[in-house]
Order: C-alpha cells, then sequence, then structure tokens
C-alpha cells in the first residue's frame, strides 16, 4: 500500500505548491465567509500539479457549484511531519479563523520509521490546539497508512494511530484518505507516490464524504 509524501530535501523547491501564503482572507467577502482549513504535506498542497488541481480546489468548487458559501484555505507544506506540523501550526492558527480543521499529517513520519507514540502525541496536541483557539471548530482527522516495506508491526502500529486519535479525540476520520487512489499506478504520477490530477478527484470525494456531513447547510 503507498502513500504521499514529499522529502524534506525537496521542500525547498516546492513553495509553489504550497498555499501557506493563503492563511489570510483578502477581501471583506472571504472575511466574513466560514474558513476550511486544509493543513497537511505534499497531498494537501497538491506536490507536482497546478494548485488548481489539489483536492481542496476540488472540494472548493464543489462547494461553489452547490451554492455553500466557505473559504477555503490549503495550508498545505511540502516536506511536513507532525513535529514540524505542531510548530507551525501555531503560526496558521494565530492569522487564520477555522471553522473546519482538516488534519492531513503522518505520512512523512511513517516513512522516516518515526516512533509511532511519536506522531500521536504530535497529533493530539494539534487537535488540542485547534480546540483551544477555535472551541466551536469541526475537526476532520484524515487516516494515513505505510507500504509493506517498513514491517508489519510497523504498518499494523501506525495504521492504528488515526482511528484511535480521532476517538479520543472525539473528531471525525477520513478511514484512509488514499483510498482506490494509492498502488494505483494510472492515478499517481511517475514517482508512484503522489496522486495525478485524476487522483486528486478521488482523494476529493474521500474527504467530501465526510466533510459534507459537518457543513451548515440550509434545509
Amino acid at each position: 500500500m503507498g502513500f504521499s509524501c514529499q522529502p524534506q530535501s525537496e521542500q525547498a523547491t516546492e513553495n509553489s505548491n504550497t498555499s501557506e501564503a493563503k492563511t489570510e482572507p483578502t477581501t471583506e467577502e472571504e472575511t466574513n465567509k466560514p474558513v476550511i482549513l486544509f493543513f497537511g504535506n505534499s497531498l494537501t498542497a497538491g506536490y507536482g500539479l497546478d494548485p488548481s488541481e489539489a483536492f481542496s480546489s476540488v472540494i472548493e468548487r464543489k462547494l461553489d457549484s452547490l451554492g455553500l458559501s466557505y473559504q477555503v484555505v490549503n495550508a498545505g507544506l511540502s516536506g511536513e511531519t507532525t513535529a514540524s506540523g505542531n510548530t507551525r501550526l501555531d503560526w496558521v492558527l494565530e492569522r487564520q479563523a477555522v471553522d473546519v480543521f482538516v488534519l492531513e499529517l503522518g505520512a512523512n513520519d511513517g516513512l522516516r520509521g518515526i516512533s509511532t507514540e511519536e506522531t500521536r502525541k504530535n497529533l493530539n496536541t494539534m487537535i488540542d490546539k485547534v480546540q483551544e483557539m477555535y472551541p466551536k471548530a469541526q475537526i476532520i482527522l484524515s487516516g494515513m497508512m505505510v507500504p509493506p516495506n517498513m514491517g508489519p508491526d510497523y504498518a499494523t502500529e501506525f495504521q492504528k494511530i488515526f482511528p484511535e486519535v480521532a476517538e479520543n479525540q472525539d473528531v471525525a476520520l477520513i478511514p484512509f484518505l488514499l483510498e482506490d487512489v494509492a498502488g494505483e499506478p494510472e492515478l499517481n504520477l511517475p514517482d508512484g507516490i503522489h496522486p495525478t490530477a485524476e487522483g486528486h478527484l478521488i482523494v476529493a470525494d474521500n474527504v467530501w464524504e465526510i466533510l459534507y456531513p459537518l457543513l451548515e447547510v440550509d434545509s
């Protein structure tokens, strides 16, 4: 089973795929909209693609087509681990109000064989920070897996992190962000780990299934 992440060494060259700079609303109209903040690594940033092809942009267009008034902020940063994300999150939350927070981190931890307890601790800390600063925010945690070459024991323990954190924190869970995309060559870039634009359409569907029930929709 594959997964997507961006090696730290490539982080500096992929800033064009990162929308961290969008963490501040630019118009009064945007300021008045509730915010969906996608916080993650190269998956969220849309590595190797035009930013408009990343799954967060796909979701933004879907929201617009349904007449749902939300501002979508892509705060993906290639190469991010849960540790570096935990540090960066303070900066983001100080500058951007959040109504729905989608946390997509952990894949780089798995690639590097970082202790599952460390990953678990960082995910919990990030969720705590969002809840403390924006107690009414809805939070979604994106589940991830590691490839078999990390070893069966590590892979099993890693996969347990996300449902257990979601349950303990009482937040929503995307069981596996890359469902129906990971391991499918035609849906991934030549590196075999980052989704193509078509792959991001499927990822967007995986996110939407969990996101939509949490949105404020006029009946």
